[in-house]
């Protein structure tokens, strides 16, 4: 029995997920199997996975009916929709003189080469230095040359040069990430990648057509994926987002259907005169297709000129000489026709190829043929020809997916990382040249030191080999060292001076400035540092070199903030002075002096009252009882934060403080009795009046300044 090889493909589209199951056998195909599932919500979006979850749901059930027939599926092909899609060209030459004659991994390894360096164009144009920010999605190998002449296979050539030029295919790396998260969900491997014009464009047209201009449209649900061949070889690939959905969206309006129902409608319109439909209002209609048609028109010429322009733009604005369609958006009705009156070409050179157009290649007959189906199978075949395998290795616990050729080393996995190996060595320490009290000196460098490189918590050095699955963990190397020089070691001995300070001896030394700041000889010099060394001259120089700037602090004005206002009150401040005499703070001293420093002390309410030339209380000298006696009210009422301070309560440096003027009200009699305790004689019965200035008054009437005050009480009566 002839062994036969199993190839599982994936067409993950925007409005449905197709699974098919191919065998191989000596370059022919049998389609086996194919198993279709659209999605039940919007999870894709112009060819780009949304929703990883629901998406993978969907690839989980096709992989889990697909299983039940064939056995285990692992490994599957599947191919990129094409947003955001890169075109780059790239030649690689190598040298082969002398060597072995070239083999098919020779080729391949030359062919990969070339993507790598078409990647690095593409981060050039569109995102300086991001080179991993992008996947290759596929590649079509354009030429090879041997010594400089075209040749058509280089397996078995011998010379003294080869070369390779390709034209690969790029897209960002979320759209690629999200594609692997949704297969790693379902328990499937990538066993390749391509793009979908890569994969239809390898079965309908082989390398023997392709010296004609020829385009190809694969029209999805949310994409239109384009690529044109000419002169032997693929010369372009496009994308627009713009397919089928824009033309069940316009049946959908037209006829007032739900999407669902609009889907249903259009693929009715391919095959049948006329469709009945059932719209949102519960109406049953019949349409002929002529006038669904009309009704649509305008989504259909959206749609031709849409792919027309892009064709016209990547096939250097000129039509090229026919247009083959594939894909279920391609079944559109009058679409072939639209395009070719865009293209200003015959009818009969824009046409719907199915999968009958596939040479090489027979499909089981409870399968139904269809333009739809030419993508998947590509997808199975073209992985096989031109397959991007990937080995994904973690660098710094970050996933990295290289080209997997025949030996992959830490240094390709650090370049694909997007580490310059430039930067991985220390930089040597460049001479420092810095300026000491005026004059220049130089200071030489130390070499930098090499990178830690490990694999698998192993030391390994860059041409070590790596496998799928590796963990690197790259510590750059330390650079030279060039800044541990102290400005102490730059300093010869200089002159120290003794005073006392509040009767504590210290010795000054010289007060270093590094770039104007007042630093330790501790510090370490940096190139191009202006460093000045000298003695304190004033006594706060003095002060701020033995880091007494409490003591300078001290001396400042006494400080609070009233009512969100600084006030200064230097009455109250510290005092310097030096050898019994007050000074300022920024006066010269000389060897052996005597400087004390008076710190600044709290001060009262009251004190601070009197400088703000604020009353606090307002007094009335009376008389009570023949006693003379002051009456006093507060006028004014001083609070930190929350608390009412009173007269002799202390305020210290900074404070911040609120103040209250209360309006001034009358003395009355009643006021009396806040400062004087009232006894009701023993004999009282009780009842009293009150006097001022011996006439009767009451406890509301106002008192004056000298003010006779008195309450008489009315003796008992005699017992009976």
């Amino acid at each position: 029995m002839l062994d036969k090889k199993k190839l599982f493909a994936l067409d993950i589209g925007t409005r449905s997920v197709v699974g098919i199951i191919l065998e191989e056998h000596n370059q022919q195909y049998h389609v086996v199997d194919m198993l279709a599932i659209e999605h039940s919500e919007r999870a894709m979006l112009d060819g780009q996975i949304h929703d990883v979850l629901s998406v993978s749901k969907i690839i989980t059930e096709i992989k889990q009916q697909l299983e039940k027939k064939h056995g285990p599926l692992h490994k599957v092909s599947v191919a990129a929709a094409g947003r955001a899609l890169r075109t780059e060209r790239a030649e690689v030459i190598i040298d082969i003189k002398g060597k072995p004659m070239i083999q098919k991994e020779d080729i391949l390894h030359i062919e990969l080469s070339a993507v790598q360096k078409a990647q690095s164009s593409v981060a050039e144009k569109h995102d300086e230095e991001r080179s991993h920010y992008y996947y290759c999605v596929g590649y079509s190998v354009l030429y090879y040359r041997l010594d400089g002449e075209e040749i058509g296979n280089l397996i078995d050539q011998q010379g003294d040069e080869a070369s390779v030029e390709i034209i690969a295919t790029f897209l960002p790396k979320v759209v690629v990430e999200s594609l692997i998260s949704a297969l790693h969900r379902a328990n499937l491997e990538m066993e390749a990648l391509t793009l979908e014009p890569i994969a239809a464009i390898n079965v309908l047209i082989p390398p023997t057509m392709r010296r004609l201009n020829v385009a190809l449209v694969d029209i999805g649900a949310g994409t239109s994926d384009i690529a044109l061949t000419d002169s032997g070889t693929v010369i372009a690939y496009g994308m627009v987002p713009v397919a089928g959905d824009e033309i069940t969206e316009a049946i959908s309006d037209q006829l007032l259907l739900d999407f669902p129902l609009a889907e249903t409608a259009k693929r009715e319109l391919h095959t049948n005169d006329s469709i009945t439909v059932t719209d949102i209002l519960g109406f049953e209609t019949e349409f002929s297709k002529s006038d669904v048609i009309a009704q649509i028109s305008p989504a259909i010429d959206r749609l031709a000129e849409s792919i027309c322009e892009e064709i016209y733009n990547l096939n250097g604005h000129k039509s090229p000489k026919a247009v083959m369609l594939v894909g279920g958006g391609s079944q559109t009705p009058e679409l072939p026709k639209r395009i070719a009156e865009k293209l200003n070409l015959p009818e009969n050179r824009v046409a719907i190829r199915g999968i009958d157009a596939i040479q090489s290649l027979t499909i089981d007959e409870q399968i139904t043929k269809g333009p739809e189906l030419v993508t998947p199978i590509g997808i199975a075949i073209a992985a096989q020809k031109t397959p991007v395998h990937y080995v994904t290795v973690y660098v710094n616990e970050q996933p990295v997916r290289l080209f997997e050729v025949k030996k992959l080393t830490v240094g390709d996995c650090l370049l694909a990382a997007g580490i310059k190996m430039n930067k991985l060595y220390g930089k040597p320490g460049l001479a420092m040249i810095v300026t000491l009290n005026g004059q220049q000196i130089t200071i030489p460098g130390e070499h930098g030191g090499p990178p830690k490189l490990l694999k698998n918590e192993s030391i390994c050095s860059l041409d070590d080999e790596v496998q799928n699955g590796d963990q690197l963990t790259v510590v750059s190397g330390a650079d030279g060292e060039k800044n541990t020089l102290q400005i102490k070691e730059l300093l010869d001995e200089v002159p120290r001076k003794t005073v006392s300070i509040n009767g504590e001896e210290y010795q000054i030394t010289t007060t270093i400035t590094q770039n104007g700041k007042v630093v330790s000889p501790d510090v370490l010099i940096e190139d191009r540092d202006s460093i000045e060394c000298k003695i304190p001259e004033t006594i706060d120089e003095v002060l701020i070199s033995l880091n007494l700037r409490d003591l300078v602090q001290s001396l400042k004005p006494f400080r609070v903030t009233l009512d969100h206002k600084e006030t200064f009150l230097p009455t109250f401040s510290g005092r310097l002075f030096r050898n019994g005499m007050e000074v300022k703070l920024h006066s010269s001293f000389e060897h052996l002096d005597e400087i004390v420093v008076e710190k600044k002390r709290p001060i009262t309410v009251r004190e601070l009252a009197e400088k703000k030339q604020m009353m606090l209380n307002h007094t009335l000298p009376v008389f009570f009882n023949g006693q003379e006696l002051e009456l006093k009210k507060t006028i004014t009422e001083f609070r930190r934060k929350d608390q009412i301070l009173s007269e002799e309560d202390t305020i210290q440096d900074g404070d911040v403080l609120t103040h209250q003027q209360k309006r001034f009200k009358p003395f009355i009699f009643q006021d009396l009795f806040n400062f004087v305790e009232v006894e009701m004689p023993a004999r009282a019965q009780g009842n009293f009046r009150l006097l001022k200035n011996n006439q009767q008054t009451t406890f509301y009437d106002q008192i004056d300044a000298g003010d006779h005050l008195q309450i008489v009480w009315e003796n008992r009566k005699s017992e009976a």
